[in-house]
């Protein structure tokens, strides 16, 4: 049989039955020219199209997989820089196949292009002055969403572009006016849709071969799961704060469901009605957001629109809900101590909530304000939320808030936190303010350091008491021993040239002592090894891929949520939960004897 560019060779057909596996395949994946594809991705949808398992190729382009698949499937080949290879393949109950592909190349620059990463387009984004004009743009528009994807890269005119900085400032997008006319022109500019030449490399290792990537959909196109946790109950929960439900994921069956949570007395957006939120992307009331679980079973969720804080008990499926108070507005990330103390982060209004479940006791302190500026605007927020909710869908908060003048450096917002395993102590990140700072959990006495990197996002701490921390503003990691208070910073590497990247959040196997990390500029995830003090890239199956929080299965996988603002702007056009096995690759490869 000839073979094409672009489709799957069957070379043989093997009846050989595998035991607990439906579908499994092995063979080698090739470049045009005939040479051997390192690091290329062989993806296998089951035949609904809902689920997909991914291995990488070795360094002599092998591959094997066992996936719980049957049926017409769906097998894809997959490398930066080429065209793929498809095919449908019909899979009989126990049996493998042997699929080789051959990788195509692109009939123009322009398809070519539509394959690359939106930190390709970004790169090319014509700052007028790249030092002090791009900071607030990798601040202000790409954390909601991938900002250069297909989606929002689309050619506009200029005052089209000034439209489209004003609807995200309606979303909370902190800008300045200023600000806002220089990223309007930018992108004006540089979004101009005219191919180009590029290329990017995800750095292919003998790591990446032995790991394995599974993915279940989940919803519609514009269902928002921002955070997904790993319960102790195996299952994976993902918080919609789009349309406040939790979505509840069995992996070893691929069953999904959905509980809604319960009405509150509040019109669509809570308390952050006035703003302008999408209809299609926000219908609820709640805005649930971050999730953490206490010893009782009991999962605890922060509600950032309604600012509440809501527990789910998995076995009766009853939701319970409470009120945060003291203007408390977006109620954040939150996290679960030795004792069984609920915390959380309240970003809009520069706060910390501390929930003791016992007693249903609720504080709420209030963090350093950072200077005069801050401290207005903290005091000044909350007024301006409750003054928009008369109007709703108006906006009209925007005409009378500072960040129109300031920008986003006018607020602290206090984002991410973590409980520190030594000795119990709180500590949170600062994202404008670029801080990080440390509770005393007895005495609640707070201390704050400010960070060499910008953009502080969502950190957490290693087995050791080392707390690592995402700079998202300046693309790298930090590393603070709270004992020598002493930073570390690395840059993590790009893809391409004059890339950067935007790593939103991490979390440490505490087992492993590995760094796991969301890279969203470039579809990938990123581990750094402290030993060695690497990085090891994992490039995402499914391009547009934003993941939010990390959590751990018991048996080692890292699993997150993609979650795209809209879900619509994805590949396959709705999220997902996806789950990195690091060795799963290598236990097919054993299994086939590959």
């Amino acid at each position: 049989m000839k073979r094409t560019a672009t489709v799957f060779t069957a070379i043989a057909m093997l009846v050989q039955p595998v035991v607990g596996q439906a579908a499994s395949f092995t063979g080698r994946v090739t470049l045009p020219d005939g040479r051997p594809a390192y690091g290329a991705m062989v993806t296998v949808f089951d035949a609904d199209g809902e689920r997909r398992q991914t291995v990488y190729t070795a360094a002599d382009g092998s591959y094997a997989i066992r996936t719980p698949y049957a049926g017409k499937l769906k097998v894809r080949g997959r490398l930066s820089g080429f065209k793929d290879g498809t095919v449908e393949q019909q899979a009989s109950a126990g049996g493998s196949a042997r699929l080789n592909v051959s990788l195509g190349t692109f009939a123009s620059l322009g398809e070519m292009n539509e394959t690359l990463s939106a930190s390709a387009f970004n790169a090319r984004l014509p700052w007028p002055n790249l030092k002090r004009d791009r900071p607030a743009f990798v601040s202000q528009c790409n954390y909601c969403h991938q900002m250069g994807n297909g989606w929002t890269r689309i050619p506009r005119d200029h005052e089209q572009w000034i439209g489209e900085v004003e609807k995200m400032e309606n979303m909370l997008a902190m800008q300045s006016q200023a600000q806002g006319r220089v990223i309007a022109e930018t992108l004006w500019k540089g979004f101009d849709g005219k191919p180009f030449q590029a290329s990017q490399s995800y750095g292919a290792n003998p790591e990446l071969a032995r790991a394995k990537v599974r993915e279940w959909l989940v919803g519609d196109g514009y269902t928002f799961i921002h955070d997904a946790d790993v319960a102790d109950d195996g299952l994976l929960y993902g918080t919609d704060e789009g349309h406040d439900i939790l979505w509840v994921l069995d992996r070893e069956t691929g069953k999904i469901e959905q509980y809604k949570l319960p009405d509150i007395d509040l019109p669509r957006g809570g308390i952050f009605s006035g703003m302008k939120l999408p209809i299609g992307q926000f219908t609820g009331k709640h805005g649930p957001h971050s999730m953490a679980q206490t010893s009782d079973g009991r999962i605890w969720i922060t509600n950032a629109l309604s600012s509440t804080l809501m527990n789910f008990d998995p076995r009766t499926k009853a939701f319970k809900t409470y009120q945060v108070g003291h203007d408390a507005l977006y109620p954040h990330t939150i996290r679960v101590d030795k004792n069984d103390i609920v915390w959380f982060t309240i970003v809009a209004s520069n706060q910390i909530g501390r929930f003791d479940p016992k007693t249903e006791q609720m504080t709420v302190m209030r963090l350093p304000s950072n200077g005069v500026l801050r401290w207005v605007t903290d005091q000044l927020f909350p007024t301006l939320m409750r003054i928009g909710s008369w109007f709703p869908d108006q906006a009209v908060h925007l005409n009378l808030s500072t960040h129109r003048f300031f920008g986003e450096q006018i607020l602290a917002f206090p984002y991410g936190i973590d409980v520190n395993p030594v000795d119990g102590s709180i500590w949170y990140a600062k994202l404008y303010a670029s801080k990080i700072g440390r509770i005393d959990s007895k005495t609640m006495e707070v201390k704050e350091w400010d960070t060499p990197m910008l953009g502080p996002r969502r950190p957490r701490f290693d087995a050791n008491g080392i707390f690592w921390i995402p700079a998202f503003d300046s693309g790298g990691l930090m590393r603070f021993d709270p004992k020598t208070e002493k930073f570390e910073t690395y840059r993590i590497p790009a893809v391409g040239k004059n890339e950067y990247e935007t790593p939103y959040a991490l979390n440490v196997d505490r087992k492993t002592g590995q760094v796991w990390m969301a890279a969203n500029n470039s579809d990938r995830i990123i581990r750094f090894d402290p030993a060695s003090k690497a990085f090891f890239t994992y490039p995402s199956p499914t391009r547009v891929t934003v993941l939010r929080d990390f959590s751990f299965t018991e048996d080692g996988q890292v699993c997150s949520s993609s979650s795209n603002m809209p879900a619509a702007a994805i590949e396959d056009g709705r999220p997902s939960f996806i789950c990195i096995e690091p060795e799963g690759g290598a236990a097919d490869r054993t299994a086939l004897g590959s």
